[in-house]
Parts: structure tokens; C-alpha cells; sequence
């Protein structure tokens, strides 16, 4: 299980991305029904770090701390070479089996680690290109929020931070502990789409709205066999417009919108309810205990049952 928590905060560190991981993982919120993790920072040479906005964070730490770690997380980072102390704490979490997590351009950290190779991996999208070209070994998606490949998650600029972290928690602790940070933090529990849909010239405001309702009556209707025809008609569009402008604002199609929607409310029902599989894939719009399985694998690459095994004992303990 996920306990022990170190960031590693390496001179030149941008702010933003630290104080992601900071909230994500920092705070106790067990008074709320979620987590506290042991959560630490460490430097090579404890004292003042520099930031790359030129002010200094006081850090007491050193990396020995790091050596039992569950995660082992870096931040965005200016390009550069970086000590190899770093280094080796990386590599260590990653043969230990830990996870190791990059926000940003910190995906440039783990690829100097070496711990991307034969990995498929993020970053900004500014530097993905940058990335696959300084690191042929690592396959680079530079559409995606984030990328988890075995145990080793890299999240793309920025806010996109916030969503690989919330995937571990989810990972680690389910969806009802990762929507109670999700909630403190006022932001969703998990966002569909990548990073193309912030590159993309934005919709209209109208454009917007429609969708926003349209994925509220979706929400509210998640048992139904809803089609991309009666979703168009609902929006008051034809299929096809209605296909196109929801792909581009929401970053996804209808249909995978949908389905996501459903895994999520699955997995609340697994976790809070003594539901059937059945009763809860005839709830969620999958039918049948069989399709809902396929698409957890598909999806969650566990099953159902296991799912419930795994969070809701967890859950109720």
C-alpha cells in the first residue's frame, strides 16, 4: 500500500509542479475519509534550494530518507545535467518496484536516470519532441495527460500534474479516496482527452454550454443506451457536428466519454455497495457482468471482482 511518500527537491525546481505534489500527498485528510501519507522533502545538501523564479525553499531532509520510499516523485526542472545522487535514488524506487512519478519536464529526470527506457512516456507537449529525439529508447505520447508504465508515471505541463498524481492515489487507495482529494482540491477526479484539446483552437462559449448540459443529462442517464444520434438531438445538432464538436471540446469522443463515466460510477458502486456485479453493470449502461469485465481489463487492466476485493475491504477498514 502507498505510505511513504518523498519529493525530491532538486536546485532549480519550478514552484507550480512541487506545490502539486505537495497537496496532492502532503496534506492528512483522514478527518474527511481520505489519506495521510508520510510525506517528505529531501535534497542532496539540506539547507536553501533554489527555485527557477529565483527564491530559495528551506529544506531539512537529506536523501536517506528516500531509501523506503512508496513514491519517489520529481517536478518540472530547468534542462540541464543533474546530480547523480538524484539519480540513483530514482533508479533505486524503480528497481525496488516503487512507483516513481515526473511532472512536466521531469520526464527529462527519469530519462537521465535511464528508468524510460523501453518505457512509453509524457511530458509538455513543447518538449515531447525534444524528449524522443535526446531519448530514442523511450516511446513519447505527447497527446495523453499522462502515462503509467509499470509503476513509472509521467505527467504532461502543468495541471496535467494533478491528474497523474490522482491516478496513483486511485491506483493505490480507489476512486472514493482519490475523489475526496480530488473534492478538497476542487478539481475532477479524472479528466478524459490529452493534450491536443488545450492546443486546439477553442469552441464557442454556446458550444460549451451545450456540451455541459449534454454531459450532465448523460451523467443522469448513464443506464441508458444512449446513441450518438439522441445525444445530437439533444444538443440540437446533426450526428455528425455533434461528433466533431464534442471531440474537440471535450478532447474525446462521445462514446469514450461515456464509457469512462460508467467505469468510475463502477467503481463507486464496487467500493461503497454490496451490489451485485450484475445489478451494478445494469446500472452503470454495461448490461452485463461480462461487458462491464471487459472493459475494466480493457480499461483498469483488473477485474470487477477484484477491484471490490482490493478497495472495498480497504475501503471499509
Amino acid at each position: 500500500m502507498l505510505k511513504k511518500v518523498v519529493l525530491l527537491a532538486i536546485p532549480g525546481v519550478a514552484p507550480f509542479e512541487f506545490g502539486v505534489v505537495c497537496e496532492v500527498f502532503g496534506i492528512d485528510r483522514s478527518e474527511m475519509g481520505g489519506p495521510a501519507f508520510d510525506f517528505t522533502i529531501a535534497t542532496a545538501e539540506p539547507g536553501l534550494v533554489a527555485t527557477n523564479l529565483g527564491y530559495a525553499m528551506s529544506i531539512a531532509s537529506d536523501l536517506s530518507v528516500a531509501a523506503d520510499a512508496d513514491l519517489i516523485a520529481v517536478t518540472a526542472h530547468r534542462f540541464e545535467d543533474i546530480d547523480e545522487r538524484y539519480l540513483e535514488v530514482i533508479r533505486a524506487a524503480e528497481a525496488r518496484g516503487a512507483w516513481v512519478l515526473s511532472l512536466c519536464s521531469g520526464a527529462f529526470i527519469l530519462a537521465q536516470a535511464g528508468i524510460l527506457d523501453g518505457r512509453r512516456s509524457t511530458t509538455h507537449w513543447m518538449y515531447a519532441d525534444r524528449l524522443a529525439k535526446e531519448y530514442p529508447d523511450t516511446d513519447v505520447d505527447p497527446d495523453v495527460l499522462f502515462v503509467e508504465d509499470r509503476h513509472v508515471v509521467t505527467g504532461a505541463g502543468t495541471a496535467a500534474g494533478i491528474d497523474a498524481a490522482l491516478h496513483i492515489v486511485r491506483c493505490e487507495l480507489g476512486a472514493s479516496v482519490a475523489n475526496v482529494v480530488a473534492r478538497r482540491m476542487v478539481v475532477p477526479p479524472q479528466r478524459d482527452g490529452g493534450q491536443s484539446q488545450f492546443i486546439q483552437s477553442p469552441v464557442s462559449p454556446v458550444c460549451a454550454d451545450s456540451f455541459a448540459a449534454v454531459a450532465d443529462w448523460m451523467m443522469q442517464n448513464l443506464a441508458e443506451d444512449l446513441t450518438v444520434d439522441q445525444l445530437a438531438r439533444k444538443a440540437l445538432m446533426s450526428s455528425r457536428t455533434f461528433a466533431r464538436r464534442f471531440r474537440a471540446d471535450m478532447g474525446t469522443t462521445p462514446s469514450a466519454w461515456l464509457n469512462r463515466q460508467r467505469i468510475i460510477r463502477a467503481q463507486q458502486m464496487l467500493e461503497e455497495t454490496d451490489a451485485s456485479l450484475e445489478s451494478i453493470a445494469q446500472d452503470t449502461g454495461f448490461g452485463t457482468a461480462s461487458v462491464m469485465r471487459h472493459h475494466f481489463v480493457k480499461v483498469l487492466q483488473t477485474t470487477p471482482t477484484l477491484y471490490r476485493r482490493t478497495f472495498a475491504v480497504r475501503q471499509s477498514a
